[in-house]
């Protein structure tokens, strides 16, 4: 039943309008992110009801829970590649096979990473600044985060089998859905409610392991048995070993940049602890918000990619090139409107999310700096996801190498030692122009690379 809609879809992707056909898979993308990404800001919203200690002790974890995350999206992002291939080529019973081995192999690798997480959250947070009177708070959260991890492996690799059929509107269902049930269960956890105690910090991480859990459950019931696209059965070790070896070929490289980014993040966060625990409260909310403001650079990662992915595979580089350029002029735009939209409301955010003055104060400092930097950001962001989907892993990976230790970091570090804090907000936008022009021309320069007439020929 599934097989004639990809087909379908297949087709829109390498014929339909190149701006209507990435609305269509883009607008799904969008809401659902929507949905998930304001339920986790409520989430730090209740969170920092508790106090700034507490908010400043989850705003430390953030780098650490987006390492795992990357991991998920990295192998997503080669399960993808495998299952599109497959499905596209008509081998649909191998797709199924790379569904179920991607499951799996997620499943494995990050149970394995949550494990070593857990057993080095002292030293591993102690390195990140944390002082003595967060890590109770840390560890609270965290030996539980880190419990639940293997819960949110499965749904965010279903999610992509998903995509790779032709499907982005289920995938936001499930995202948004995960994200209602975190908040629902956010206040009770935290606060109490009737029999149920009063967990704090530790509530926080319970809301968001029964709704993975519950996400979890729903994808295998729906690739397994609704959908059919994934095998009714685990797969053998060799199965499991030649289903591995494709998926981790785009997949590692795929993981290992997004992992970086939470390594930086990390670093980034030491620089910032140096300026007390209200800093590093300040700079949590501005990275929740973040994630907020680059909705449409996070859902066109992931729609822009199966456009360009098709259209590289069957010679249309013209199309690959104007879906490119598209993308990018309308981030750039867009950023800049959200840009000067947060402008507006900085002080309204940062009463609403800091109970102490001096908090306050950096929120706003971070809003009037930071998000000018957002389009550039979403250029390199988008630029991966094009390699990526052009079978170019490692110079994704590189390019991440590029951007955030070259010019994020250092930028970074040099502009606190300037500026203070102030210097290093203007240090990372700098960084984010530096990378972007980088990007553009390392892609464009691919591209022309890989265009040649014959394949221009056989467009026409």
């Amino acid at each position: 039943m599934s097989e004639p809609k990809a087909t379908h879809r297949n087709n829109d992707l390498l014929n339909g309008p190149i701006y209507d056909t990435l609305k269509r898979m883009t607008l799904p993308m969008i809401v659902g992110m929507i949905m998930l990404m304001t339920f986790g800001l409520v989430d730090t919203f209740f969170v920092s009801m508790l106090g700034t200690d507490e908010l400043a002790a989850i705003s430390f974890t953030f780098p650490v829970t987006f390492t795992i995350i990357s991991l998920n999206i990295g192998l997503g992002i080669g399960t993808s590649a495998t299952i599109g291939r497959s499905l596209g080529s008509g081998e649909t019973h191998l797709a199924k096979e790379f569904a179920t081995g991607a499951l799996m192999l997620s499943f494995i690798l990050v149970g394995a990473l949550a494990f070593i997480g857990y057993l080095t959250i002292e030293p591993v947070f102690r390195a990140m600044g944390a002082t003595e009177e967060l890590l109770p708070y840390i560890k609270d959260y965290m030996y539980l985060w880190y419990a639940a991890a293997i819960f949110l492996a499965v749904p965010m690799v279903g999610n992509s089998v998903l995509r790779a059929a032709g499907d982005t509107k289920t995938p936001s269902i499930i995202m948004a859905s995960g994200g209602l049930i975190n908040v629902i269960l956010d206040p009770i956890f935290i606060f109490g409610w009737g029999p149920i105690p009063a967990m704090g910090i530790q509530g926080a991480a319970l809301a968001t392991a029964i709704a993975w859990g519950v996400g979890l459950v729903y994808i295998i019931y729906l690739l397994a048995i609704k959908r059919k696209l994934m095998l009714p059965r685990l797969l053998t070790f060799s199965e499991l070993k030649l289903t591995s070896g494709g998926v981790l070929r785009i997949g590692l490289p795929a993981a290992g940049a997004n992992m970086l980014t939470p390594i930086a993040g990390g670093v980034i966060t030491a620089i910032v602890a140096g300026y007390g625990p209200e800093a590093v409260a300040a700079w949590g909310v501005g990275s929740r918000l973040e994630s907020i403001a680059s909705i449409l650079v996070l859902a066109l990662s992931m729609s822009l990619p199966p456009f360009i992915s098709q259209n590289y595979g069957a010679n249309k580089t013209s199309r690959v090139r104007s879906s490119y350029i598209l993308s990018l002029k309308f981030v750039l735009i867009i950023q800049f409107a959200i840009y000067l939209i947060l402008c507006l409301v900085a002080p309204y955010i940062a009463a609403l999310f800091a109970e102490e003055q001096k908090v306050a104060d950096l929120i706003v400092l971070f809003l009037y700096i930071v998000p000018l930097g957002y389009g550039l950001q979403g250029v390199v962001i988008l630029t991966n996801s094009s390699f990526n989907a052009m079978h170019q892993p490692m110079s994704a990976l590189i390019l991440s190498i590029i951007r955030l230790f070259v010019f994020f970091v250092p930028l970074a570090y040099l502009g606190s030692e300037w500026l203070n804090i102030k210097g290093m907000f203007f240090g990372i936008i700098l960084a984010n122009l530096c990378i972007a022009v980088v990007a553009y021309a390392w892609f464009s320069q691919s591209l022309n690379k890989h265009s040649q007439p014959i394949q221009i020929t056989k467009e026409t």
